[in-house]
């Protein structure tokens, strides 16, 4: 495929392009422009042209674009879907879902992207100021958005960007994870069908390393919005400028496990949770906090559990685990699991590996300071942690750098409260584990899980700018 430039397909400025090959059996799938520096600023030049368009545009132009490109998501959801198993080797089954929530995210977008309401300000309540004056508040699009996404869910991120983005009123510069543009460019055609202003929306393909620099410290932008890496979030926020950000960075979520837990519920959740694309998902289960007087029940629990998961070739109805990104991904996370095999815990079933696949694994006896506990692990294991009580299991949780997701199984209302109150995290879960998301709800970390939210209507006040009015019916 080509790459889009405000409403052109074409090839990168000197020609060159690269393959895009399937993580699970390495046939190549497509080949892609590999974007230069003089693409990334040409996309930018027509996207001052584009923020214009966009801000002069009325809203319900803007909506019934929207709508129509919703409209072709979910025509085309099939083809995206078996792009989207292409590109990350994930399960199709799964992949099928995230494609199926591609038009309603652009949908609740539409919807959002109509309802910037201003406020009134009440002038008089200042001692002096009188009722000469009226005060209010507008709220206006950023100008030109740059929208970095990851590899792990090339549709619902991107979208998550780019359609509160564009239903706001701006202009969007989009750069997709190297390892998966193909699932971006046919969103963005989705876009270009339904009649988007041709400047409005341009998709880079290649290196970040290349461009990654050259869109985040443009002075024309004016947002950033970022899904990856803390190390790589920390750098654009170093190199920014006054500009704003949202970064939804690096995860190492804690699921709870009280005695009082419906270990059932638990222990599928979590084999659940801790799974879903191979453990490749900001808000995976990762480490998991039991109380010791249970542990015993939840492991025997969660172990046949995980070990009935299909793993398999992606395109198999009944795969339920298929290849992480890279067989380099891939022999990171079985080097961590043995990490931790050598440093004394015991892995119960799965870790091993073949090429990109590693099979589902759960590690009991993990010590909560060890790198397979606290580190990011990307990847289909678990870390099983005991604790003596709830005050030491939220000790535990809170005891790391992220804050991105967390959950805890109790039947305790008053348990449950000091887990909302307590545990440091974003999103929280009470008797499911992190691993959820509604596309409206707000979704961002804290800690070194990053800044800002998504969600639909989070992003599009995210993506937006309040003005303050005056009118001032005399002096003073």
């Amino acid at each position: 495929m080509q790459m889009l430039i405000a409403g052109t397909w074409r090839g990168a400025a000197d020609g060159r392009s690269e393959e895009v090959r399937s993580p699970f059996d390495g046939r190549i799938i497509d080949t892609v422009p590999v974007a230069t520096v003089e693409d990334a600023l040409s996309a930018l030049d027509r996207a001052e042209i584009g923020a214009h368009l966009q801000r002069t545009t009325p809203a319900h132009m803007r909506v019934d674009i929207l709508l129509r490109a919703a409209a072709l998501a979910d025509e085309r959801a099939e083809d995206i879907a078996q792009t989207i198993s292409a590109e990350t080797g994930k399960p199709i089954t799964e992949a099928r879902g995230e494609a199926s929530r591609s038009g309603n995210i652009i949908r609740l977008a539409a919807y959002e992207g109509s309802q910037l309401y201003g406020s009134t300000l009440p002038l008089d309540a200042n001692a002096g100021t009188g009722l000469d004056k009226i005060g209010f508040t507008l709220r206006q699009p950023c100008g030109i958005v740059v929208a970095i996404t990851p590899f792990n869910y090339p549709a619902l991120l991107v979208l998550h960007k780019i359609a509160p983005a564009l239903a706001a009123g701006n202009a969007v510069v989009l750069k997709p994870a190297r390892a998966t543009p193909l699932t971006a460019l046919k969103l963005a055609q989705c876009f270009v069908d339904a009649g988007l202003p041709p400047e409005a929306l341009s998709v880079l393909t290649g290196p970040g390393s290349t461009l990654g620099d050259v869109l985040v410290t443009d002075p024309r932008v004016r947002k950033v919005s970022f899904t990856g890496s803390t190390a790589t979030g920390t750098r654009i926020s170093s190199i920014a400028g006054v500009k704003k950000l949202s970064l939804e960075l690096g995860a190492s979520c804690p699921v709870i496990i009280l005695p009082d837990a419906d270990i059932e519920l638990a222990s599928s959740a979590v084999a659940a949770g801790g799974f879903i694309n191979a453990g490749q998902v900001c808000i995976s289960v990762q480490r998991v906090i039991v109380d010791r007087r249970v542990e015993a029940d939840f492991l025997d629990a969660l172990v046949p559990k995980v070990e009935a998961i299909a793993v398999g070739n992606p395109s198999a109805a009944d795969t339920r685990l298929g290849s992480l990104i890279s067989e380099e991904e891939a022999a990171r996370v079985h080097s961590s699991i043995n990490e931790a095999r050598h440093s004394g815990a015991k892995v119960l079933t799965g870790g091993d590996r073949q090429g990109a696949v590693v099979t589902p694994a759960v590690v009991a006896g993990v010590d909560p300071r060890s790198p397979l506990s606290r580190n990011e692990l990307f990847g289909p294991a678990v870390a099983v942690s005991s604790a003596s009580d709830i005050e030491s299991a939220i000790a535990m949780a809170n005891d790391n750098d992220y804050g991105l997701g967390a959950g805890i199984f109790t039947s305790d209302i008053a348990g449950s409260i000091r887990a909302m109150r307590q545990i440091d995290a974003g999103n929280i879960h009470i008797n499911w584990t992190p691993l959820w998301r509604a596309d409206l709800m707000p979704y961002g970390g804290l800690k070194g899980s990053g800044i800002g939210k998504e969600g639909v209507r989070s992003a599009v006040q995210e993506m937006t700018e309040e003005k303050t009015v005056i009118l001032h019916g005399r002096p003073w």
